[in-house]
């Protein structure tokens, strides 16, 4: 909780702060990144380029901000953020102190968008904002570290790839064994990686990939669909290096899987619902299902630009026959066109995944409202940087 001199401080600061937050987290990230360069493994390229990465920032803080006053998302919600940070910078390798310089940073931010409107009284209430945001994050992600049976200073270990498969049009999978003949983790359905990829000139980029297959205690499986740069957007610099040059026998560095989007005990019915490569996490769950819950109901449901696009369609099918009752819904844009939620088969009990683009996510969840599914039985997956900031409820990456 906020301190009693912090709050109204904070209730009456929080409209300027939140109207100048764009600002604020772009003077942040810029200086802090040109002064500490090499904290530019930490983020894609393509999201600095095109200033993704500084509205995933901005939304974070507003909503900590906001929920410490009570005019935000309440406690269960929050926590619901909380983790899925906490997840997201142990895939990437946050240390603890690394919270104290972007601390400096963004307040250092703070002062100069705002400048002589920021008093010292100011300055100490965002200050403590910050850091009881950062002592949740910091005691979560040394719990999260512990669990993994990772120290936090090196998170990675090297994985051989065993076999490279051709999924679909600009999509493929990595089989990948941990060397000298160590087991693979366990993990939950759901759940991904952080591939740390050392580019040709010498810097390292990171990206997340979600597990595309049950945990079998031999290997684990990514599947990498290339990004092709839009609208003046960079190509995806690492799904391209590792389309490009990545084969059956070479090595990669990765973390061990994090993820809050996991299946969650119970045997009712699933539904399932992707789009894109974000078929991946559905897979995983699929795949788990079909081995030890095979009575368990199930209906997948996923849509792509077109069959050449579409993704683990095969494995889908296989794992799909295991069960007793199990539904395939396909829907093409050059097919049947966009998707229908309310052509979909949805069981009143259903717990419902989703995973795929965020305006396409926000379109099934809605559809799913209207049919009577509420919030609390309705879990996602968001790739990449980008905030579900127009949800009014318990949404954010």
């Amino acid at each position: 909780m906020l301190s009693a001199s912090s709050k109204p401080v904070v209730e009456a600061t929080l409209p300027v702060v939140g109207a100048h937050l764009d600002a604020i987290t772009g003077v942040f990230y810029r200086t802090m990144l040109e002064e500490n360069p090499e904290l530019t493994n930490l983020f894609s390229r393509s999201a600095q380029a095109t200033g993704e990465q500084r509205g995933a920032l901005a939304g974070a803080v507003a909503a900590f901000a906001a929920h410490l006053i009570g005019a935000g998302p309440d406690a269960a919600v929050f926590d619901h953020i909380v983790e899925r940070i906490a997840q997201r910078h142990c895939a990437l390798g946050i240390r603890p102190e690394q919270y104290t310089m972007v601390g400096r940073y963004l307040l250092g931010a703070v002062g100069t968008v705002l400048g002589d409107a920021v008093t010292p009284q100011i300055a100490a209430a965002w200050d403590e904002v910050y850091w009881l945001f950062a002592a949740r994050l910091i005691g979560r992600e040394a719990r999260l570290y512990a669990e993994a049976g990772v120290d936090g200073t090196d998170p990675w270990r090297d994985y051989l790839v065993v076999n490279r498969v051709a999924e679909a049009d600009d999509t493929v999978s990595l089989l990948l064994a941990p060397l000298n003949g160590e087991p693979a983790p366990s993990f939950q359905p759901g759940q991904y990686v952080t591939v740390a990829v050392d580019l040709p000139d010498g810097s390292r980029q990171l990206r997340q990939y979600s597990l595309s297959q049950a945990a079998t205690g031999g290997t684990l499986r990514i599947t990498v669909r290339r990004v092709r740069g839009r609208a003046g957007a960079p190509d995806g610099l690492i799904s391209g290096f590792l389309h490009d040059r990545v084969e059956a026998g070479d090595k990669l560095r990765i973390s061990q899987p994090y993820g809050d989007l996991v299946l969650r005990p119970g045997d009712g019915p699933l539904l399932l619902v992707s789009a894109g490569v974000g078929i991946t996490p559905m897979a995983a769950i699929l795949d788990h299902v079909s081995r030890v819950a095979p009575a368990r109901e199930v209906v997948a449901v996923h849509a792509d630009r077109s069959a050449d696009r579409h993704p683990l369609r095969a494995d889908m099918a296989v794992n799909g026959a295991r069960l007793r009752s199990f539904t395939s819904q396909i829907w093409y844009e050059d097919g049947a066109g966009r998707i229908d939620v309310d052509a979909i088969p949805v069981h009143p009990e259903a717990e419902v995944y989703l995973c795929g683009p965020v305006p396409f996510m926000q379109q099934v969840r809605a559809g799913l409202h209207r049919r009577g599914i509420p919030d609390e039985r309705i879990r996602y997956e968001v790739f990449g940087s980008e905030q579900w900031r127009s949800e009014p409820s318990r949404n954010e990456q």
